[in-house]
């Protein structure tokens, strides 16, 4: 019988990353394509593949931690040091955004008009659907933390309920920021001001919608009875994801919504 003889979990030939990086590469070529002519099939099909394999990989994690032990302190050490550093990573993503914006509102091109917004851009009331965004992702911001304070105090049915709100709210966002897309009186194509802003609160909602199916994932988990007071990491990595994607609408609300109009 072999022995193992160091702390480390040797993952086993897995085709989830393979998958992943394909069908993300997927999601921006079909990006490209629904910009470019108008065909919204493929880049749907895509977010569907990323989804379905992010379960996937989610299962075989849950079952090397929760059901074979795998995940000892040192293996959990690197999870959350390499969840740390993705939240890093996407920081960086959403702060081009913001260097775009200001490079371009504070300095405006004559083409435009010298004036931002630019000429012909009526800009969204930051204080109608904007606002009512932003309180529904504060609150979920806090039933999510009530979630964690009853797993510590293992008070289960109170985060079952807090956890299924926070994702409940989490969808909520995601309908309130497509009536607030139809609601706009300009597009992507509508000059710099357009693109910026589509891209910036697009990119933001996908985040949104992947923590969303982060935190069902945890839910179903919980009602499952996969954690308890002392082992619970995988709440923990998706509630610091929710509260980074809540950071970043509080920057574009206050930045692009708020101070840009």
């Amino acid at each position: 019988m072999s022995k193992v003889f160091h702390m480390y979990h040797m993952v086993n030939i897995s085709p989830w990353p393979f998958l992943m990086g394909f069908a993300s590469l997927s999601v921006v070529l079909g990006l490209v394509k629904m910009f470019v002519f108008y065909s919204f099939k493929f880049f749907f099909f895509s977010l569907f593949c990323v989804g379905l394999v992010f379960l996937l990989w989610e299962k075989d994690v849950v079952r090397e931690s929760t059901f074979q032990g795998f995940h000892c302190s040192r293996v959990v050490s690197g999870l959350i040091y390499g969840m740390i550093l993705f939240i890093v990573s996407e920081v960086f993503f959403f702060l081009s955004f913001f260097w775009t914006f200001f490079h371009s509102s504070l300095n405006p091109v004559t083409d435009l008009g010298a004036v931002w917004p630019p000429m012909g851009i009526s800009p969204l009331n930051p204080f109608s659907v904007p606002l009512l965004n932003t309180v529904v992702l504060l609150a979920s911001g806090v039933s999510i933390t009530l979630c964690h304070q009853g797993i510590i105090n293992e008070d289960w049915k109170k985060s079952i309920l807090s956890l299924g709100m926070t994702w409940g709210l989490g969808l909520y966002f995601l309908m309130l920021q497509y009536f607030e897309y139809k609601m706009a009186g300009f597009s992507m194509s509508d000059s710099v001001y357009g693109s910026v802003f589509f891209m910036s609160t697009g990119f933001h909602g996908f985040h949104v919608l992947v923590g969303t199916l982060f935190l069902m994932v945890m839910f179903f988990r919980m009602i499952k009875s996969h954690f308890s007071m002392s082992h619970h990491l995988g709440f923990e990595c998706a509630a610091w994801y929710w509260h980074f994607v809540d950071v970043v609408w509080l920057f574009l609300f206050s930045v692009v919504y708020w101070w840009g109009s």
